[in-house]
């Protein structure tokens, strides 16, 4: 799948994407449940593709350390919320591959709450969607381990250096 910079923007623009949210506790996450819900996730991308179109599917984890989990189509590892940048990268006119690109987004992920990563192109995940589905998974679970045992940075002080005191 192959789309211009042009018509990328314009259809994030007017929203003309598949979206889909699912939201659920940690309380009612395990491998079962989390394989199920990437399985989901990477058909909605197939099913994407097939009508020609861009999605954006997200997993919202509720409970002491909420996260977000999504997969966006694009053509750079930006987040649909920044997609006016994407002309900054690519002419109007000459068609890029389309991607799908995995996001966490916490306060319990780093410093920025967001990360970003390349997951595979949409042609790569049509024509294997179940073993997207294992890797989306093993990220998901990956992500849970980085958001649970998160250590908010200290904030750092201005140290004023302590003046020598020189003898002669």
């Amino acid at each position: 799948m192959k789309i211009n910079q042009e018509a990328i923007t314009k259809k994030i623009e007017d929203q003309d994407y598949l979206q889909d949210l699912e939201t659920v506790k940690y309380s009612e996450l395990n491998k079962t449940k989390i394989k199920k819900f990437a399985s989901k996730m990477i058909q909605e991308v197939v099913q994407a593709s097939n009508h020609d179109s861009l999605i954006q599917t997200q997993l919202a984890v509720s409970g002491q350390r909420p996260v977000t989990f999504a997969l966006e189509s694009n053509i750079i590892n930006l987040p649909f919320a920044n997609y006016k940048k994407i002309s900054n990268f690519f002419d109007d006119e000459t068609p890029v591959p389309v991607n799908i690109y995995f996001e966490t987004i916490s306060d319990y992920i780093n410093v920025s709450h967001f990360r970003i990563d390349i997951l595979a192109s949409v042609d790569e995940i049509v024509a294997d969607a179940e073993k997207f589905s294992e890797i989306l998974a093993e990220n998901i679970v990956e992500k849970l381990k980085e958001v649970r045992s998160y250590k908010k940075p200290e904030p750092t002080t201005k140290k004023t250096a302590a003046k020598k005191e020189t003898s002669k």
